[in-house]
């Protein structure tokens, strides 16, 4: 890897961050421009024409001739439109110029993007507005500016405007809490590290499968011999490809500011993870849309292709985002650490429960937060996490809130040393461990939300996490204000919030089938698909919740409810239009092939008229014949009710039909289409099987 030797020099090189305003740009206008990010007031033009012009300056010298407001409008995807710096004079020369106006608002089409009923097609103004908080950075010779996107009448459009309201619910609750503990804290936030898993495959092997190419998913593939079973892969060697893949990546990072900091094999063949260091909620959001876009350029160069679907391949691991959630004020608290003493921790012990409560009462809304067509085929299916939503606390937490809900005393147990070998240097267990079977769980010092999908914006999660949490410390705020006795007051909340959401808290398997029947008891949800689960979104008591903390007005709600619902039935049709075209252009012309070839030769060698046994000849023809006619017929019911689709209007009845009979039917495709590749001779297969393509990187 290049520069190497220079790694502090070149991280964060192209970003336009802290360091760079302090020593560029005035001593009063820095201030002013700190106090924005810091205290979220207003920045006047006068302030933002001198912050353009050095951000400007900087850029150029870094190779920049343009600019773009990068904003996060509901495709789920990052968004840009490139102006130059460029100014014409009279005398057919140039001046390079950028000002306070370009780089406070830019103005894009919001007619073009998804908009769930907020704008007409006609109605075209929306408007980009920079987000001072969010650190501008260089790329590809672009200068970017991160930007909020809204439309004409001031709606969101885009997923971060939520987050960084739900970033102000949180802080503003959050300060309440803490200034009755008496904390000098006077701000506070959330922080996220999101472990993004994904695969790399070869580009030819990517380019040969349409449905790869189309939908970023394989919609038909045969089980390999070998799949994940004998866990090699898991922590294995990475091979030298993918290591020079990962160091590539990791420098395109390191100079835009991003810490990737962890890399590793994952579960299944050919998938690997990278996890960075912990930031601020709204610069982790766009530093992982950030990471997936760069994961997929520099794969390119290495003549990979980077996946980042939820489930790219039928029968092992699909890839998630490990969403580590905490939060943190500006005195440098960790309000989730329990300290080592925990039991006698009140604040750390209120937050905790604050968080067990919001997620028992608003486990379908967290639920709809995951979920998506693809993150379907991993949620509530054959891997982690389940559907269903729990805490993972471990032993000695739930212990401690379990004796405060009986009002006995804790006793606090000494932490176990380890020692396995005797020169080996013995070491303290954890005061509890790990649980990857749940899909929230406690991990010592923050929660790992691990439901989200790979190809996902964390920013819907997160800000319905912040806006939940945010709720509980105002009711609990609510009630501690008027206290007499505090202490008592603060012990009285917590048991009476672990007395009633003690239901949520599962330290065991979320796998086991006895889980399902325990959560069901509890009466826990379970919604297993983005159908069923969206109800959730625009329900009365949401609805109440995003409008009270200013999150997201009733109209806002239910255009994203209805965003999504869209985006649900479309991903699916364009699925089972690839899977059609697939069928009749690619595997029934290559079965036509393979039968002509087998019947020609068994017929010649019949005419030998020789003691030869045809049976087992005669069965395959058989057998591959019916199995052709079964494909062919599944297809036609598959064209049938895409087409009857289209004459649905209702976009939730529409969303249904696609769940409950369009996937079937590309299910009854695919089960033909693969027993058939597994009687086809490979020379006759139209594309590379999972055997190719999962074990050539």
């Amino acid at each position: 890897m290049s520069n190497v030797g220079n790694l502090k020099e070149l991280f964060s090189s192209m970003v336009f961050n802290e360091k760079v305003m302090k020593e560029r740009l005035p001593k009063d206008t820095y201030k002013s421009l700190k106090k924005t990010i810091s205290e979220g007031s207003t920045l006047d033009l006068e302030t933002a024409n001198v912050v353009a012009n050095a951000m400007k300056d900087w850029a150029i010298e870094k190779g920049a001739t343009h600019f773009t407001h990068w904003f996060q409008p509901m495709t789920g995807i990052t968004a840009e439109k490139h102006d130059s710096f460029i100014s014409p004079l009279g005398d057919g020369s140039i001046i390079m110029e950028f000002s306070g106006k370009e780089l406070i608002k830019g103005e894009p089409d919001a007619s073009s993007f998804p908009s769930g009923g907020l704008r007409a097609t006609f109605e075209a103004r929306g408007y980009t507005a920079w987000d001072p908080t969010s650190y501008a950075f260089v790329k590809e010779n672009t200068l970017f500016i991160p930007t909020l996107f809204c439309s004409y009448g001031g709606e969101a459009l885009d997923k971060k405007t939520p987050l960084l309201r739900s970033m102000e619910a949180l802080n503003t609750q959050a300060l309440r809490i803490l200034k009755l503990f008496g904390s000098e804290a006077k701000r506070v936030f959330a922080t996220i590290g999101s472990e993004q898993e994904y695969f790399l495959i070869n580009e030819e092997h990517f380019r040969r499968r349409k449905d790869l190419v189309l939908t970023g998913r394989t919609l038909f593939g045969a089980k390999p011999p070998k799949g994940q079973e004998l866990e090699d892969h898991y922590f294995g060697t990475i091979k030298p490809n993918v290591i020079a893949y990962m160091h590539d990546l990791d420098e395109e990072l390191w100079k835009l500011g991003i810490s990737a900091k962890t890399e590793h094999n994952e579960v299944a063949p050919s998938q690997h993870e990278l996890a960075p260091v912990f930031s601020m909620a709204n610069i982790a959001v766009d530093q992982n849309q950030l990471t997936m876009d760069v994961m997929r350029k520099v794969a390119k160069n290495h003549k990979l292709v980077c996946l980042l679907h939820e489930k790219p391949f039928a029968g092992i691991n699909g890839s998630g985002k490990h969403n580590n959630w905490s939060i943190s004020t500006d005195t440098g608290e960790n309000l989730l650490d329990p300290g080592k003493a925990p039991e006698k921790n009140k604040r750390f012990l209120l937050f905790l429960v604050a968080i067990i409560k919001a997620v028992n009462e608003y486990q379908d809304l967290l639920r709809v937060s995951a979920a998506s067509a693809a993150n379907d085929h991993r949620l509530g299916a054959n891997e982690a996490p389940p559907a269903i939503i729990s805490v993972y606390l471990g032993t000695v937490l739930t212990d401690i809130l379990e004796a405060i809900e009986k009002s006995n005393g804790y006793v606090s147990k000494e932490l176990e040393k380890v020692k396995s070998v005797s020169y080996v240097p013995e070491f303290i267990k954890d005061n509890t461990d790990r649980n990857r079977t749940s899909p929230f769980a406690f991990t010592g010092n923050k929660f790992e939300f691990r439901m989200l999908g790979s190809s996902q914006s964390i920013s819907g999660p997160n800000f319905v996490l912040n806006t939940i949490v945010a709720e509980e410390l105002k009711q609990f705020a609510d009630i501690l204000e008027k206290a007499d006795d505090f202490d008592a007051a603060v012990t009285d909340v917590i048991r009476k919030v672990v007395r009633e959401n003690k239901q949520i808290i599962f330290n065991g398997n979320n796998y086991s089938d006895e889980w399902t029947k325990e959560a069901a008891r509890r009466g826990l949800s379970n919604l297993k698909n983005t159908v069923e689960a969206l109800p959730s979104f625009i329900a009365e008591k949401s609805v109440k919740l995003f409008t009270s903390h200013g999150i997201l007005t009733e109209k806002e709600v239910f255009s994203r409810h209805e965003i999504l619902l869209e985006s649900y039935w479309k991903i699916i049709n364009i699925e089972a239009l690839t899977v059609a075209d697939i069928v009749k252009k690619a595997i029934i012309p290559a079965v036509y092939k393979y039968l002509a070839v087998i019947s020609e030769s068994t017929l010649k060698r019949q005419k030998l008229a020789l003691p030869l046994d045809f049976s087992y000849d005669l069965e395959l023809v058989s057998k591959v014949s019916a199995l052709k006619d079964k494909l062919q017929s599944a297809v036609n019911a598959l064209d049938t009710a895409v087409a009857a689709a289209k004459d649905i209007e209702n976009t939730e009845k529409k969303a249904r039909f696609y769940s409950e009979t369009v996937i079937g039917l590309m299910t009854g495709a695919r089960v033909c289409a693969d027993e058939l590749e597994t009687l086809v001779s490979s020379e006759f297969w139209p594309f590379p099987t999972y055997s190719d393509i999962l074990f050539a990187v």
